[in-house]
């Protein structure tokens, strides 16, 4: 009998660098993002939670009514090394050689960070756990591990992490049956509709 897996994907809440559209720091949700995270409660049903190890993530799963909540690193966000803090028209502007090598490769990294094909790497390694688990699971992560998950299941190469967005405090589903993850559905409001 094959397993049925359930994992449901919460992007954190807006946080001050999210407002800036940032590559993001470690830091606490904005006031905003406290009432965004406040309205998840009791929207959400999970047998086991997870959230990434940073504060936006474990402070959007307390909000959502989860705390403490177990942590995975492989969950955590894509690691921008010396561009965190930085939007992309910050870095463009100083290193834009740089910035379009990591944009068409999904084999660069930025300085001192992480390449998209090593984030693609450990957030598929946890997918597979929790294929093989069967459970119905919630993870509050970043959106950078929400579109690696999305382009894992659709089997698409890592670039066509590029052509997904993953709104602040969407919910994205996964089903996997027998190994085999799908999208059911991306960006949507805890009440159902898209964002």
């Amino acid at each position: 009998m094959s397993s049925f897996a359930k994992l449901t994907l919460v992007r954190h809440a807006p946080t001050p660098a999210t407002r800036r559209h940032a590559f993001p720091l470690d830091e606490s949700l904005d006031e905003t993002g406290r009432a965004e995270a406040a309205a998840l409660l009791g929207k959400l049903q999970a047998a086991e939670v997870v959230a990434a190890p940073v504060e936006r993530c474990r402070e959007t799963a307390a909000l959502a009514g989860f705390g403490p909540t177990r942590t995975d690193p492989r969950w955590g966000e894509l690691d921008f090394g010396d561009w965190a803090g930085s939007t992309l028209r910050e870095i463009g502007e100083r290193d834009p050689e740089r910035l379009q090598s990591w944009l068409d490769d999904p084999r660069s990294a930025p300085p001192g960070g992480e390449s998209l094909s090593d984030l693609t790497a450990r957030v598929r390694e946890a997918l597979g756990e929790l294929g093989e688990a069967g459970a119905d699971t919630a993870v509050f992560t970043s959106g950078g591990p929400i579109k690696a998950a999305v382009v894992t299941a659709l089997g698409a190469p890592d670039a066509a992490f590029w052509r997904l967005d993953v709104h602040p405090c969407s919910i994205t589903v996964l089903h996997c049956h027998g190994g085999t993850w799908t999208v059911r559905g991306v960006n949507a409001l805890p009440g159902g509709g898209p964002r």
